[in-house]
């Protein structure tokens, strides 16, 4: 365990603005706290009608907002880095965590400014780099922290392949997991399926490109036909741009029947459809990590996800879920799922005896080895 430490996370993104990386660093912010370090929080994240620079506090957390007015929102502000860099000297920090995702002009800055300081850095991705990996590569930056001594980390092994191959073979790029709180997502009581029972999937989703919210439509149509004895059906949990053409493809599959998207739903809201549920399923092939498949899993759900994205490091093949190579292997894997009960129930059977290792518990110790690591790494610098 790290000697208590004040730390300084900083992310593009923050509460209240919505979705994987803000509610990830909001959370890592309470469990470190919780486990006796001080914390701050740094943001370009700006709220309504908010002075530059405004302090705020949200869970015991004070929250710096270096935002300006920006379109839709958008959290970037290239005037940041001098009033950064005053309040890290200030503050005495003794490690700089940066949360980064595919492109986070903040994070970025943050990285740069807290490296300039000589303050311990670790950072950590959050995201696939994709169809970015060369204009970063061309960039350079992220070879450059890891020769000033940044300690690296990405949330699964596949986000790390790709951090390790712009940063060079030679520097350790560690996997530092998201964490959920497996109190809150416990496994749910599930009554017994009666023979001739809808055999029901569910995912939560953005309905935005990136996670295929239109294949998932076509790959749930082909397991149908594979089982057309079984009444399989889906409901998609989530809202965004895509909705009018979900709408659209699911009436040109004559999907009306077997398929439902009721919007955004509350926590509690989304724990009742998974204890409803008997199958989850995250389409997504850019998926760093997938923190709704984790929560489904955690809750007692099955999971099918592609072999590929950052699902499969939690997911094991035929133990607790199903990993396909593509589409067709993903409706094979529903249809499997759907047509043999005993498989599903095994998979419910030991996602509900046996909790994820990534437990906020867990996750602070190995946060804590990266803050060790960042340490180190600097001294040695």
């Amino acid at each position: 365990m790290l000697t208590p430490v004040k730390v300084a996370l900083l992310s593009d993104c923050y509460l209240p603005r919505l979705g994987g990386i803000e509610v990830q660093v909001h959370d890592l912010a309470r469990n470190l706290r919780r486990a006796g370090h001080e914390v701050v929080a740094f943001t370009a994240t700006r709220e309504p009608g908010q002075q530059r620079n405004e302090v705020e506090i949200i869970d015991g957390i004070p929250v710096h907002r270096l935002a300006i007015p920006m379109p839709h929102g958008l959290p970037i502000n290239p005037l940041a880095p001098p009033t950064l860099r005053r309040l890290l000297r200030a503050g005495e920090f003794d490690v700089a965590h940066v949360h980064m995702g595919v492109v986070a002009p903040f994070s970025m800055d943050c990285a740069r400014v807290a490296l300039g300081l000589d303050l311990p850095t670790a950072v950590t991705w959050h995201s696939l780099h994709a169809r970015m990996e060369g204009p970063i590569r061309l960039a350079g930056y992220v070879a450059r922290w890891a020769k000033s001594g940044a300690a690296l980390s990405a949330v699964s092994g596949v986000a790390a392949q790709s951090v390790m191959s712009l940063a060079g073979l030679q520097h350790k790029v560690a996997i530092l997991p998201n964490g959920i709180d497996t109190e809150q997502w416990a496994p749910l009581a599930r009554a017994p399926k009666a023979d001739g029972e809808p055999v029901r999937i569910v995912s939560a989703m953005r309905l935005m490109g990136r996670k295929r919210p239109l294949e998932l439509l076509d790959i749930v149509h082909e397991a149908r036909r594979q089982v057309p004895d079984i009444d399989l059906r889906l409901e998609v949990l989530g809202e965004g741009p895509l909705r009018p053409k979900v709408e659209h493809r699911a009436r040109e599959l004559g999907a009306q029947e077997w398929f439902s998207a009721p919007g955004r739903m509350t926590r509690t809201q989304v724990q009742e459809r998974y204890r409803l549920s008997d199958i989850y399923i995250a389409p997504a092939e850019l998926e760093a990590f997938g923190i709704a498949a984790l929560e489904a899993r955690t809750t007692g759900l099955p999971v099918v996800a592609p072999r590929k994205s950052g699902v499969s490091e939690f997911i094991e093949h035929r133990v607790n879920g199903l990993l396909a190579g593509d589409d067709a292997g993903m409706a094979d894997a529903l249809a499997r799922l759907a047509s043999d009960r005993e498989l599903r129930e095994g998979m419910i059977r030991h996602n509900t005896e046996v909790l994820p290792k990534e437990s906020w518990d867990s996750v602070v110790l190995m946060v804590e080895a990266e803050y060790a690591r960042a340490i180190d790494q600097m001294r040695e610098s």
